[in-house]
């Protein structure tokens, strides 16, 4: 998995060390605000404030049950109309969806429903967000609190009529995924000096156009090998300093995996950038994940065996929410190293499949460093959440310990500034 990213990957890949990886709420739900990344190439925190919907609505004979159809206005960047879909299943429990009928996405899951008393409780883990609401005497509404991070607003979504629903516009259409023995390269390549005067970078694009922003070599080469940049040894300077756009279009029909991406990149390092290196092991100062006495809590993934990873923050400042998703041991260091520590980070779980997990943590100053975030200790809340090494432990049962230790790394043998397109 890339670092710091993000995230849901169709082909877009997870974020490098200066892209916070953090699916933005509209892009959890593929909606197009100003960004291009199913993964935002220059990435940003989206801090909605939620208002009430104002627009007139029929009236509804008095329901007092809440599986049905409730929609309202939610500002993220500009107004987009959200619906609310709640079904009940044979055994009471409530499932929800949630769509944008604004644009053409796929539904959201929302990880929990929960009604009682006339009281509504949803839980949005990937928008970081919870919405708790009362429902109207008359049942046409339900108007409550929407909070996400530290930010809570008025909200009221009312409950649709045949006659003031509002269409749900259909999916984009999927791409069915590449072969999966398939090794592809990249038919179509170009490599462009970036603006000196953007910000961010990224990894991502649309199933069939993979590209970066504002990338070093260095951050190439750890995206397509999946290592720390102190992993690199002998690497000349303005491999940290010269920045490219790069657009990749695959030789091989179908929606190429995160693993046929970098192997993608890998081909295009050696062919463009003259790459070669050899491999060897250095002790150096890492962080070293194991498993705790009690075993990890983590939830075994159900997702279907092409979905890929995801890896990314809903929040991310003086508190950190990590949302993993079908992630291996393998991917999950990955990304802690690519996005959050200064120092690689090695796996020595033995923990084999793919999991779900949920991480909150107060970062220090030595984390996300590649953010340039301005943390300031909050030392007047209440519910802070405890340091990484104590949430790693009570949260996922897992165990980082800084230490020396022998770690692999790439010896660069040859590399030189980009061939012409």
């Amino acid at each position: 998995m890339a670092r710091g990213m993000s995230m849901r990957k169709t082909t877009s890949c997870t974020a490098t060390r200066s892209q916070r990886a953090v699916p933005r709420d509209a892009r959890r739900l593929g909606w197009a605000l100003s960004v291009a990344l199913a993964l935002p190439l220059a990435a940003t925190v989206i801090m909605p404030s939620i208002r009430a919907q104002t627009a007139p609505v029929a009236a509804a004979a008095a329901k007092t049950n809440i599986d049905d159809t409730w929609q309202g206005m939610v500002p993220l960047g500009k107004d987009f109309r959200i619906v609310v879909k709640i079904a009940k299943a044979p055994d009471g429990t409530l499932k929800s969806l949630l769509y944008n009928a604004d644009q053409a996405s796929r539904p959201l899951l929302i990880k929990k429903t929960t009604y009682q008393g006339g009281e509504l409780s949803l839980t949005i883990e990937e928008m970081a967000v919870t919405y708790v609401a009362k429902m109207s005497p008359d049942g046409t509404t339900l108007t409550g609190e929407w909070k996400r991070n530290d930010t809570a607003s008025p909200i009221v979504f009312v409950r649709a009529t045949p006659d003031t629903a509002w269409a749900i516009p259909d999916p984009p259409a999927t791409i069915p995924p590449m072969a999966a023995d398939a090794d592809p390269s990249a038919e179509v390549a170009t490599i462009k000096p970036s603006d000196p005067d953007a910000k961010g970078k990224g990894f991502g694009g649309a199933p069939r156009k993979f590209q970066t922003r504002n990338t070093t070599l260095d951050d190439l080469i750890s995206f397509a090998y999946s290592v720390h940049s102190k992993q690199l040894v002998n690497a000349p300077a303005w491999m940290e300093t010269d920045k490219f756009d790069i657009v990749m279009q695959p030789d091989l029909p179908g929606a190429p995996s995160v693993v046929q991406v970098k192997s993608m990149m890998r081909k295009l390092l050696v062919s463009r950038f003259g790459l070669k290196f050899h491999a060897d092991k250095r002790e150096m100062s890492a962080y070293v994940l194991t498993v705790t006495k009690g075993g990890p809590k983590m939830t075994k993934s159900e997702a279907e065996p092409n979905t890929p990873d995801s890896f990314f923050f809903p929040k991310l400042g003086n508190q950190a929410n990590l949302v993993v998703r079908n992630a291996t041991m393998d991917d999950f260091v990955h990304g802690m190293q690519g996005a959050v520590f200064d120092r690689p980070v090695v796996n020595r779980t033995g923990i084999e499949g793919r999991w779900d997990c949920m991480l909150k943590w107060t970062p220090d100053e030595t984390q996300f460093a590649i953010f340039n975030l301005k943390l300031t200790p909050t030392t007047d809340a209440t519910d802070v959440p405890p340091p990484i090494f104590t949430a790693i432990q009570e949260q996922i049962g897992l165990k980082l310990d800084a230490q020396k230790t022998m770690v692999d790394v790439m010896v660069l043998d040859h590399v030189e500034k980009p061939s012409d397109n």
